[in-house]
């Protein structure tokens, strides 16, 4: 397999107008990749695995910064690229749809390599937003499917169009593209030809920190990392003026930290991601707790199997 010419679909959750998406379809395409970018019609954040089918046209107030009128089709190609693609459904229902519907209509003969879900409009940091990130659902949905998935998330949270990129090489749309471009290049460097460049049911989740322009990051090195370890979950509170439910502060707690799995050496891409680092966390779809933690629940709960009651 070359890394000059893989074949990539490309989709996120913050809408396929996004300015971290378009930058990252030019960065990867000027790397000679294929890639096919089929994003959400509009922002969809935080619908995690939600699984969401339109049943109308595009309706009012019409497609993410104004690409799609009302009444338009549930999905379509820009007038100017057909490589590029939106689809009116939820960040998992848009990648399904990619790879059912759209990537046998405009690719019929090509397979695809890998999956690149982002980069995401913030952080994606810990196993709480690992379950609510649509960007990282598009990802494990696609690992389902059995594709080799890449999810990949920025600290700079701002929600752009692609036509307010500056051009700039410190804009955080192009420096995000560019890293992605990056780590793509190094992750199937050394695949041979007709293997696949990761195992079937793994996936990757990468943290990038808040950078340029203006605060000096622009380079952050990438480190590996594990999704637990200083991860924080979130908390609600009362708000005394309104009387109505807020978002407290995230809060560490041991439950969310609990080292089961992995790698136990690995620092934790939450804290590890605050800082000018790149945090590369490697994740599998099997949920199945170990043997040593399930053998003692599955002998408490022995008098009860195979029957209705004790």
């Amino acid at each position: 397999m070359s890394t000059s010419a893989l074949n990539i679909l490309l989709t996120n959750d913050d809408s396929w107008a996004s300015a971290n998406i378009r930058a990252t379809y030019d960065a990867l395409k000027s790397d000679g990749h294929n890639v096919l970018l089929v994003g959400p019609a509009v922002q969809q954040s935080s619908t995690g695995g939600t699984f969401k089918l339109p049943a109308t046209n595009i309706t009012a107030p019409g497609g993410e910064f104004g690409t799609i009128p009302v009444g338009a089709p549930y999905f379509g190609a820009a007038v100017d690229d057909p490589h590029i693609w939106y689809f009116n459904g939820t960040p998992v229902a848009t990648a399904l749809f990619a790879l059912d519907i759209i990537v046998p209509k405009v690719w019929p003969h090509k397979k695809i390599d890998l999956v690149v879900s982002g980069p995401n409009e913030g952080s994606n940091t810990g196993p709480f937003t690992f379950t609510l990130s649509g960007t990282i659902g598009a990802t494990y949905a696609l690992t389902e499917r059995n594709l080799p998935a890449v999810a990949f998330s920025a600290g700079n949270g701002t929600h752009r169009p692609f036509t307010d990129n500056t051009g700039k090489p410190d804009d955080p749309a192009n420096i995000v593209g560019k890293l992605t471009a990056n780590f793509v290049t190094a992750l199937a460097r050394k695949v041979r030809p007709g293997h696949r460049i990761l195992p079937l049911g793994v996936g990757i989740s990468v943290n990038y920190p808040t950078f340029g322009p203006g605060n000096g990051c622009t380079k952050p090195p990438f480190e590996f990392t594990r999704v637990t370890r200083g991860a924080t979950v979130d908390k609600i509170a009362i708000d005394p003026a309104t009387g109505f439910p807020i978002r407290a502060p995230d809060i560490a707690t041991d439950g969310i930290n609990v080292l089961i799995n992995g790698r136990k050496d690995l620092p934790g891409e939450t804290p590890l991601s605050a800082k000018c680092k790149t945090a590369v966390s490697i994740f599998s779809i099997d949920y199945d707790a170990p043997r040593d933690q399930a053998g003692p629940i599955q002998e408490q709960l022995r008098s009860i199997i195979g029957k209705t009651h004790i």
